[in-house]
């Protein structure tokens, strides 16, 4: 593969700081006819290195500080994770970086496929579910004394969203993202529940944590599970990746009342808003089961929580899927009505998590 195959992108056989650094760490540069791009906020490639090394380089683009402070994270996971016993938590080893290019340089995963692509095709199943609670819940109970962590509150939710956006934002954005945000900056009873969300999130415990957690981190080779791309690890409230775990369900939830997906028959795309309400309910109830299943997993490592984390991981979770409403409204030109019930469900979840918490599956407790 040339570089004119990677989509009109320079491919990285062609950049010669990929090259040095695969050089350095002693695996030789990119066979450029092995090399596939892959999509994302960064620039990333797969490919063989004329050693024979099946590689996965990053290149992390974006503002200066952004892309350096990200990079030291990854790096403090990657010692971090020597504290946790080899096969409780499995990631993609890093090679080598290189920090002026803000390249990293990872041994592949071959063979595997992604959680997002298991969900879709319905191959996401409770088992999976158990060992990602019981990944992350070891992770969350892992020592980190003597050891110095990225402290600083993850940049969302954030309440200066909610009150406007800079001209930059505004000019990448396209009419479906400013329409959920405009959606989102006329309530102020959501933004309320952000602020109050985010005051005991203050006040929670804090623990390493992935803080990014969604389903295409996830790397499934042989029923054995991958987490990936650790630039946003830091020590944070555990709510944060037990809710966007749940997060990523409720939104599938959502998604997929307007499909076929567990029901008998074909789906009048005619709904009314009653039976937008029963179908949503019955989506939920059909996934419910992954969200059960990771918390058992993760309360059979970490038995001993505080009393509020359910309800702040059901508000993370509510906020999960108004984040993924923006990012994914980025390819429309305006909000379905799907979204919009998207965006209702996850303002529930962020608003009453209470209530939210036992029909979402959070409150499950480890059985003998």
């Amino acid at each position: 593969m040339s570089s004119a195959d990677l989509g009109g992108r320079q491919g990285p056989a062609a950049s010669p700081e990929v090259d040095e650094l695969l050089g350095r760490i002693g695996w030789g540069a990119f066979d450029p006819d092995s090399v596939s791009s892959r999509p994302g906020r960064n620039e990333a490639w797969l490919g063989t290195t004329t050693s024979g090394r099946r590689v996965f380089v990053k290149h992390l683009r974006g503002g200066a500080a952004d892309t350096l402070a990200r990079l030291r994270r990854l790096l403090e996971f990657q010692e971090f994770a020597g504290r946790i016993p080899a096969g409780e938590l499995r990631y993609p080893r890093l090679a080598g970086h290189d920090e002026r290019a803000r390249l990293v340089v990872f041994e592949a995963v071959d063979d595997a496929r992604s959680g997002a692509e298991l969900m879709v095709d319905e191959s996401f199943d409770d088992v999976l579910a158990h060992s990602v609670g019981r990944a992350i819940g070891r992770l969350h109970t892992t020592g980190h004394e003597g050891v110095e962590l990225h402290r600083g509150v993850p940049l969302l939710p954030s309440l200066e969203l909610l009150r406007g956006i800079s001209q930059g934002m505004f000019d990448q954005s396209s009419f479906g993202q400013l329409s959920a945000l405009s959606l989102m900056q006329q309530d102020s009873e959501l933004a309320d529940g952000i602020n109050a969300l985010l005051v005991r999130e203050e006040a929670a415990e804090k623990v390493p944590s992935h803080c990014d957690l969604r389903v295409d981190q996830f790397l499934v080779r042989d029923g054995a599970v991958f987490i990936a791309d650790w630039e946003e690890f830091r020590l944070a409230d555990a709510a944060r990746d037990i809710g966007s775990f749940a997060g990523e369900w409720l939104y599938r939830s959502v998604l997929d009342i307007v499909t076929n997906r567990g029901d008998d028959g074909l789906v009048d795309l005619e709904l009314s808003h009653d039976l937008i309400v029963t179908r949503g309910v019955e989506k939920l109830e059909r996934l419910r089961p992954r969200i059960e299943n990771f918390c058992r997993g993760y309360r059979e490592v970490r038995p001993d929580t505080d009393p509020e984390l359910w309800e702040r991981a059901t508000a993370f979770a509510g906020w999960h899927a108004l984040d993924r409403l923006i990012a994914s409204a980025a390819r429309s030109a305006r909000l379905s009505g799907i979204e919009r019930a998207a965006a209702g469900v996850g303002r529930n979840a962020l608003l009453h998590p209470a209530r939210f918490a036992p029909a979402l599956g959070l409150e499950v407790t480890v059985t003998a």
